[in-house]
């Protein structure tokens, strides 16, 4: 994975990472699945990097652990 600072991220940048919807994105959010943004300002609204690429990293961890949980059961 590649070294981060502390750049932080518009919800355009966070959509091209994670493959999914502006509404299920938010809905996500609202839900506690997705990391909670930072306000800027009224109408400026970020993610921090880091917190992104975490989220990420988690995603690819649990489907390491199904994969490898069914060549178990197999």
């Amino acid at each position: 994975m590649r070294k981060t600072g502390n750049k932080l991220l518009r919800l355009k940048d966070v959509l091209d990472r994670v493959p999914v919807g502006r509404t299920s994105w938010w809905n996500g959010v609202k839900k506690g699945i997705f990391p909670q943004p930072i306000k800027l300002g009224p109408r400026t609204t970020c993610w921090r990097e880091e917190d992104i690429d975490a989220f990420i990293e988690g995603l690819t961890s649990a489907e390491e652990k199904s994969q490898d949980q069914k060549g178990v059961l197999q």
